[in-house]
């Protein structure tokens, strides 16, 4: 199992990634990505308009929203946990644990 965290846009992109490393960096791409944020694929990415929702909904929508994109995007990462940290008065951030499937 890997544990996979979002990455700054563009920055430590191995664009000659290949097997997991591909598949972990895909994944920290989709987990940084909101919805609308890419021009020639606006699907891509995962809603994160959770403004104002009460804590424990927040994190179950963070939940839902980056399991459906993963498994739309990147469908050889098999998710094993997803855990968000994170304070009501800061930001919610998002830990995604995976396991890898080449053969998809």
């Amino acid at each position: 199992m890997y544990n996979v965290e979002p990455i700054e846009p563009m920055k430590n992109i191995d664009f000659g990634a290949t097997g997991v490393d591909e598949i972990l960096q895909n994944v920290a791409f989709i987990m940084d990505s909101e919805i609308m944020s890419c021009p020639l694929d606006r699907e891509f990415g995962w809603d994160k308009t959770l403004i104002d929702k009460p804590i424990d909904l927040a994190k179950a929508r963070i939940i839902a929203n980056l399991t459906a994109a993963i498994h739309k995007f990147e469908p050889r990462a098999l998710i094993e946990s997803i855990e968000v940290t994170g304070e009501m008065l800061g930001s919610l951030k998002p830990k995604v644990m995976v396991s890898v499937n080449e053969s998809v």
